[in-house]
């Protein structure tokens, strides 16, 4: 079956985003499929949503991370189709059936996403910008942001989709890139628009929690994914400066009684060492 409304569902994996999740879900078509993965374990949250959105499927279960939950979500839903978004996105009205016409005439895909409605930030990266079509209304890229892909499932044989070793970040990219690997297609289409705020997932209430959480992630992923594409030595070269660097400006945070920026790079110092010696993604927000 083809990409319709009825074989489509959508996957919003959130952290304590009961501030922002209203937005997203009232810009998808009405009486979609959405299954909401709620990884901070609030059963208060999930009676708020149950009690707002009667048909959504809400699980509750502890942080698991974003790959893992997506996972969770995706082999949850019955349908040929699976639209992974963040809650801090919203769609234009005429997003989901631009897509829907789209696929109708092109369907050889096994990632595709619409476009971010923001210029500057765009959601995917071309590696070769002269193999760009400008008189198609789609492109053919490397790879695009976590935050909206709509997930094939019948290209996905070996039902693999991210990695669970990583917690938070690159997860879409590794997705990606294993997948242009296999020769399969990814494509962005530009009539089709979305809007993402950015970093508004978690509550505010968590903001300094969740930002040393990210700094701790970026540089684990960062080491891992070069390290599973390219190699120890290819991983130890391309992060060994940020790991000096990290180092010399905690020193100079600690010595100005910056606390906060200090903790910043002592995460992301630490979080280089524990990819480094081989030791799994644990560090978990304090929330």
């Amino acid at each position: 079956m083809s990409l319709s409304f009825n074989n489509l569902t959508f996957i919003i994996v959130t952290f304590k985003s009961e501030h922002i999740i209203n937005e997203c879900i009232n810009s998808l078509p009405k009486n979609s499929k959405i299954i909401i993965i709620e990884n901070s374990g609030d059963e208060k949250i999930k009676r708020k949503l149950e009690k707002e959105y009667p048909g959504i499927t809400i699980v509750i279960q502890k942080n698991i991370g974003m790959g893992a939950a997506n996972n969770k979500g995706i082999k949850m839903c019955k349908t040929d189709y699976a639209f992974v978004i963040n809650p801090d996105v919203k769609f234009e009205s005429s997003t989901i059936q631009k897509m829907i016409n789209f696929t109708a005439k092109i369907n050889d895909y096994s990632i595709l996403a619409p476009i971010s409605d923001n210029i500057k930030y765009p959601n995917y990266i071309i590696k070769n910008i002269n193999s760009i079509n400008n008189e198609l209304d789609y492109l053919d890229v490397d790879s695009v942001d976590g935050f909206a892909m709509l997930i094939n499932k019948k290209s996905f044989e070996d039902h693999l989709y991210f990695d669970e070793n990583f917690f938070l970040f690159l997860e879409n990219d590794d997705l990606c890139l294993r997948k242009k690997k296999e020769m399969k297609k990814i494509y962005v289409l530009k009539t089709a628009k979305i809007n993402h705020l950015g970093g508004k997932s978690p509550s505010g209430l968590f903001k300094d929690e969740i930002e040393y959480s990210r700094n701790w992630h970026w540089m684990w992923s960062k080491f891992y994914f070069n390290q599973k594409h390219y190699g120890y030595i290819n991983a130890l070269l391309k992060t060994l400066p940020t790991l000096v660097s990290s180092k010399i400006k905690f020193i100079y945070y600690l010595l100005t009684c910056n606390g906060y920026k200090r903790k910043i790079y002592k995460m992301r110092f630490l979080g280089l060492v524990n990819a480094m010696v081989g030791k799994k993604s644990w560090y978990r927000p304090k929330v």
